[in-house]
């Protein structure tokens, strides 16, 4: 539904015209009490009933009044009305931050963590609409950049199939390379309208065990958190996988339940949102979400079209109208 207050039209000052549309209607109003007023003057009425055609009653206002309201309607198109609309961005960048510690081989969501959160990272990145430069980072001890951001959706892909289990889970590390490829690739595309806007998508299942300190580690997670949002970098952060992971290292199996609340922290921290995902099916629609959320806005775009067009017939309307009951173009 649109909001159609004055701050809702790009040119208000075209309604001006409403006053001579008024005028006109004013005017038609004048005129057919002048006539009613001559016609009282004609003294033989009975002769005046047989050489005057007999009026249609309100009925022959119909063809003024419709085309009063045409010109309504057309005037509000003139003044330019604006919408909400969602429309496709055509410019932002977004860091894919994927955990490849040994935890994500656990089998609590199948076939394996790491398995189903390749299948998910793939529809989101397929899904993502063109405007939106994507890279992509896996990290377990260390953090490695596999594709740099670009629109080539294929290469992303292709890097997600080939990421590999390693021991570990640097999680601020992750972020702090996020943050650094999103500067530097600023750097190259920033124009007349800045840098683009961007985020980080970051999915991991456990939590961070280098360095071991969150808070206070200068390159922990929440200090990393902290950074992206002095730079405006939100994290999207999502936790995945079940409180009943289990991985077996070295032939010992060791319980590996996901850490929601560090990565609902970290979420808060950098002005980001958290979302929970304990199985594939919530995993994609997560990716879902964000999809929607990253790749479209809200802009007030052009309104006019609709009123053009009922104007358009409106005037049609007012003068077949008037052809039918009058006889004659209004």
């Amino acid at each position: 539904m649109l909001n159609l207050s004055f701050r809702n039209f790009t040119a208000p000052w075209w309604f001006l015209l409403l006053v001579v549309v008024a005028a006109i209607g004013v005017g038609y109003v004048v005129v057919q009490r002048m006539r009613h007023k001559r016609t009282m003057r004609f003294t033989n009425l009975a002769l005046l009933e047989r050489v005057v055609p007999k009026r249609q009653g309100w009925v022959r206002h119909v063809p003024a009044i419709v085309l009063v309201i045409a010109l309504m309607l057309l005037t509000t198109a003139m003044a330019g009305p604006t919408a909400e609309q969602r429309v496709p961005r055509n410019r932002a960048t977004v860091m894919l931050v994927i955990d490849v510690s040994l935890s994500m081989e656990a089998t609590d969501v199948r076939p394996t963590r790491l398995r189903a959160a390749q299948d998910a990272a793939k529809d989101f990145v397929t899904g993502l609409t063109p405007g939106v430069n994507l890279g992509l980072i896996a990290f377990a001890g260390t953090a490695t950049v596999l594709v740099s951001p670009t629109t080539d959706r294929q290469g992303v892909s292709n890097a997600i199939d080939n990421l590999r289990l390693a021991e570990s889970t640097a999680t601020g590390e992750a972020i702090f390379a996020a943050l650094q490829a999103i500067e530097g690739f600023a750097q190259v595309v920033s124009g007349v309208e800045g840098a683009p806007p961007a985020r980080i998508v970051l999915m991991t299942d456990g939590k961070q065990t280098i360095p071991t300190d969150d808070g206070n580690d200068p390159r922990g997670s929440f200090t990393a958190a902290r950074s992206a949002a002095d730079q405006k970098v939100p994290v999207s952060t999502i936790s995945f996988g079940t409180e009943s992971g289990q991985v077996t290292i070295d032939g010992k199996t060791q319980p590996v339940p996901v850490d929601d609340e560090s990565m609902r922290e970290i979420a808060r921290l950098s002005e980001g949102e958290f979302y929970k995902a304990a199985s594939a099916d919530q995993l994609h629609r997560v990716y879902d979400t964000l999809g929607e959320q990253i790749g479209y806005e809200t802009k007030d775009a052009d309104a006019s079209r609709p009123w053009l067009m009922l104007g358009t017939l409106a005037a049609l309307l007012a003068a077949g109208s008037a052809l039918v009951i009058g006889q004659r173009l209004p």
